[in-house]
């Protein structure tokens, strides 16, 4: 069965998280991923701990389905080889911060005279443009400048840090794959490739559009848990149980709540879900009611009257869930050299031509000399490459 994007070849080279999930989702779904890695250390993420003998647990989750071929970009024997690769590659994917690749001689303009075909993506904190273009940045910066650390947290409090990584996974690799696609799709119009310029700060501001769109008909600046869906209202928040443990209530639309207020014998609440000047007595009583039963007593009432709720898992829950088990969002992998692994699953479900697991995360230049036999260099070639440090 061929696979969506089976026929395109991909060169990666980004490192640690947004890049390689990106080009991660691609591969899945049969792209042919070169990930070209710096001679030696490689992507920094191969070791960074817990690891797997010595190779570290997040590089397995982010690096199936991918070859890699170790090559040094700063020498002139090392562009060559990247240039001949380019000629015949669909996509170029680089995380450099803007005017590195330009330095490196492995821009687009340079990279589009060689290929005029080749979709070329640079994904960046903050574009490859404007004044913040040259700063370095992470996840919680780019966070910050979006505005979406000032709405996280509890009323009156600081501003709370999220547990993932919001902007380098959502503002910035699914925004890239995205632009990389709806590239090559342009690709079969036009005949011609594009640049494909993503930050992480316009891909996570565009997650904005809840508090965006209040914002900009009344002009309220909300601070952390003063949004509907942040913790302002007492219908839709987090609460602690009998035995330690969190649950989560949604019950945004009336008739869920109406289903927990019955439930409560508190129907005259129902007519206050969205009175700010009763939330706190709201917020009170449910604080008290849940404190009445564990978790998974709650878990079953919100079931059994048919709202939205559900508990606060930690992630030994998540991976022994039956919902998480049955859509296969973890499986197990064999690696030749450091066995059975856990992968997350697919998260796009495809019917006819599902995503696939054809490669194990591969070790550091393992298909150097596969790539660059198939580019017409010969073993003493490779041999030679080697003892100069160029592969």
């Amino acid at each position: 069965m061929s696979l969506p994007l089976e026929g395109i070849k991909v060169l990666d080279l980004t490192r640690l998280l947004p890049g390689p999930f990106c080009s991660l989702l691609l591969a899945d779904f049969g792209a042919e991923v070169i990930k070209v890695e710096q001679p030696g250390p490689g992507d920094y993420i191969r070791w960074y701990p817990p690891l797997v003998q010595d190779t570290g647990g997040i590089f397995l989750l982010l690096n199936r389905n991918k070859k890699s071929l170790t090559l040094n970009l700063g020498t002139a024997k090392g562009k060559e080889i990247f240039y001949r690769l380019v000629r015949e590659a669909d996509v170029v994917l680089e995380g450099f911060r803007p005017g590195v690749a330009k330095k490196l001689g492995i821009d687009y303009e340079t990279v589009k005279d060689l290929n005029p075909g080749v979709v070329y993506c640079s994904l960046s904190g903050y574009g490859q443009d404007g004044p913040y273009a040259a700063k370095p940045g992470h996840d919680i910066n780019y966070l910050g400048y979006a505005g979406v650390l000032g709405i996280t947290g509890r009323a009156g409090e600081a501003p709370a840090v999220p547990g993932v990584q919001i902007a380098d996974i959502g503002g910035g690799a699914l925004m890239a794959a995205i632009g990389i696609l709806l590239a090559l799709m342009a690709r079969r119009q036009t005949g011609r490739g594009q640049f494909v310029d993503i930050a992480m700060l316009d891909g996570v501001i565009s997650w904005l559009p809840t508090v965006a769109g209040s914002f900009f008909v009344d002009g309220i600046v909300p601070g952390p848990g003063e949004t509907r869906l942040t913790g302002r209202y007492a219908c839709y928040d987090v609460y602690r149980t009998k035995d330690g443990r969190y649950v989560s209530l949604g019950a945004l639309e009336l008739h869920f709540w109406e289903k927990l207020c019955r439930f409560l014998g508190k129907e005259e609440y129902v007519k206050w879900q969205f009175v700010d000047e009763k939330q706190d007595e709201l917020r009170a009583f449910l604080r008290e009611q849940f404190l009445l039963r564990s978790r998974d007593e709650w878990v079953e009432i919100f079931q059994q009257i048919d709202t939205c709720g559900g508990p606060v898992y930690n992630l030994a829950e998540v991976f022994a869930d039956p919902q998480v088990l049955h859509r296969r969002m973890v499986f197990t992998l064999e690696h030749p050299r450091l066995g059975k692994i856990k992968q997350l699953g697919f998260p796009i479900k495809l019917s006819a031509t599902p995503a696939q697991v054809r490669l194990a995360p591969p070790e550091p230049g393992e298909h150097t000399g596969e790539i660059l036999t198939g580019l017409g260099y010969s073993p003493a070639d490779l041999d030679a490459l080697r003892k100069e440090g160029i592969i």
